[in-house]
């Protein structure tokens, strides 16, 4: 008999949490109506935890309504990345929980939405690059890049965008992702000039660019097959954790680069630098040992290492002088490498090369 008034009980506290939800999902739905976004959404934060027990036309009720008072709101700028990803989760969900039931309700809606939001971060992603807000740009070619994944482009220029604004971690986060997946940004490239601004632009697809040639607004049609942007990859992930003073990291990918490519120059140069900042941080240890006859057991052992790590820069640099024999810094710095080695007969060919 207990166990029966438990079962009843939670039968109730789910019926009626049901029927809480609608009228909370009808309440925000009107306040949708009248234009009043945020007290809306906050209505549907309200019961947004005990959505997942609800009906699939709930939840379709639900999610449709989250995602337009969310895109409504970023369109009015009001936290407009974060309400764009939450209204790309929204829409995303629509669609998942109506695939599922077979009862598409908003599904032809939610995905028109999706494709405007797309369109609507890639172009706010080009103008915030083109006026210097690298930090927006970049957020926005993510968010695209998260609702179509198939799209590795945009994840490729979020990278780039957070490089110049010289956000590492950021950069690094995402040049990795694109490493994990292969990216190699090759695919041909349609170009057209636009007849009004007598600029040549970029088209997704051959079909979207003939469409804009018939209806009169671009011409001289032109196909790029890019190169593969696999050492662009690796020198940015060298460059962005050079920039971090992550030595380690820095070292791993500009070798996997010159493993790709033996004639990369600035590999060979920044390898150098790295076993020159190795070799700071082994003289900043040496320089906090005192006298007593352990310390200077561990000096001598450490000056033993920073000569080791001096001497694997001399074939990086030789290289990069093999690929560029008048490159002033390789040649400054195996320079100064061989006479901090008392490497006198190198030393003096060297200069006398000059």
């Amino acid at each position: 008999m207990k166990n029966n008034l438990i079962v009843l009980s939670i039968f109730l506290l789910v019926t009626v949490g049901a029927f809480a939800q609608k009228d909370q999902i009808k309440e925000a739905q009107s306040l949708y109506d009248k234009g009043k976004n945020e007290e809306a959404l906050a209505v549907l934060k309200k019961t947004e935890y005990l959505i997942i027990n609800a009906s699939d036309s709930d939840k379709s009720d639900f999610f449709y309504l989250k995602g337009n008072i969310c895109k409504d709101l970023a369109a009015k700028n009001i936290d407009a990345i974060n309400n764009f990803a939450q209204a790309s989760s929204a829409y995303q969900d629509v669609l998942l929980y109506e695939n599922d039931s077979r009862n598409y309700k908003y599904a032809f809606k939610a995905n028109l939405a999706l494709k405007g939001m797309k369109s609507t971060l890639v172009d706010g992603a080009f103008s915030d690059y083109k006026a210097g807000k690298f930090k927006e740009s970049a957020a926005k070619s993510y968010e695209v890049y998260l609702i179509d994944k198939k799209d590795t482009l945009n994840l490729f220029n979020a990278a780039g965008s957070s490089l110049n604004g010289k956000d590492y971690v950021s950069a690094i986060k995402y040049y990795e992702e694109l490493r994990k997946i292969n990216y190699t940004g090759k695919g041909m490239v349609y170009y057209a000039m636009n007849k009004k601004t007598k600029t040549e632009e970029a088209f997704i697809s051959r079909s979207a660019r003939e469409s804009n040639i018939q209806a009169g607004l671009y011409e001289k049609p032109r196909d790029f097959l890019p190169p593969s942007k696999k050492e662009d990859i690796l020198i940015s992930l060298g460059y962005c954790y050079l920039e971090r003073n992550d030595y380690v990291n820095a070292a791993k990918y500009y070798e996997s680069d010159l493993q790709l490519n033996p004639n990369c120059l600035d590999c060979c140069i920044n390898l150098a630098y790295v076993k020159m900042q190795l070799k700071k941080e082994i003289l900043d240890q040496m320089n906090q040992l005192g006298n007593s006859p352990k310390e200077m057991k561990e000096y001598d052992k450490l000056s033993a290492q920073k000569d080791e790590i001096v001497k694997s820069a001399i074939p990086y640099l030789k290289k990069a002088l093999t690929i560029e024999p008048k490159n002033e810094e390789a040649t400054k710095t195996l320079l100064g490498v061989y006479r901090s080695l008392d490497m006198t007969n190198e030393y003096n060919a060297l200069k006398n090369g000059m």
